[in-house]
């Protein structure tokens, strides 16, 4: 008699514009760490989309909750939310430090570690798109997403070397630092939601 009751496939739908809305919020990132006008305007949008995130998640949660059959498992459901949320709250984190700390410009590695996460995100974006269809490279979104990470673990690492060499002024290092792990965090929470992702597909194989 259970199976006769429909799964809710709403869910898909929900994790698809999360997904949008965190490629939003890395792009915008993204632009402002790449010419630094308007940064307080910007850093305002930024909190706008991360505060509309936390609503999809809010929402996602909710309807967890009401719902007695779902598509994939609850945990992995909750799971997933929980990591696009978190990859939006370090994008909007990293914009937050540039003017926190009076940011106006930074190296090219910054915006490069932002061009990592727009990356992620558009792959997160392909992969839930598919999810509640066919599972067909969802899988190969993950390896990429991973690769990614991979990627900008090693420009973030270079990147802090260059600092520690080169920045005379310690105030701008620790700055520039942060501002470094706080993006390649993002990418990491990226891999985390990869991950579940990844565990889905395998499980319904």
């Amino acid at each position: 008699m259970v199976r006769l009751i429909p799964k809710d496939i709403k869910f898909f739908d929900m994790f698809a514009e999360m997904a949008s809305n965190l490629g939003d919020g890395a792009r915008l990132l993204k632009q402002t760490l790449e010419d630094f006008q308007d940064v307080d305007a910007r850093v305002q949008q930024l909190k706008d989309i991360e505060h509309r995130g936390d609503d999809m998640t809010h929402n996602i949660l909710t309807k967890l909750n009401q719902t007695f059959i779902t598509p994939f498992d609850r945990e992995d459901i909750y799971r997933l939310a929980s990591s696009l949320d978190d990859v939006l709250d370090f994008v909007y984190a990293a914009g937050v430090r540039l003017v926190m700390y009076k940011i106006t410009s930074a190296p090219p590695a910054a915006s490069i570690l932002a061009g990592i996460i727009v990356k992620q995100s558009d792959q997160l974006t392909d992969a839930l798109a598919r999810l509640g269809k066919k599972h067909d490279n969802v899988l190969e979104n993950c390896v990429e997403i991973n690769r990614l990470e991979n990627e900008a673990d090693g420009v973030a690492r270079a990147a802090i070397a260059v600092l520690f060499e080169k920045e005379k002024d310690p105030i701008s290092l620790i700055k520039l630092k942060e501002l470094y792990e706080v993006l390649e965090t993002a990418t990491d929470k990226a891999e985390d939601a990869a991950n579940v992702l990844e565990g889905v597909v395998l499980k319904s194989a």
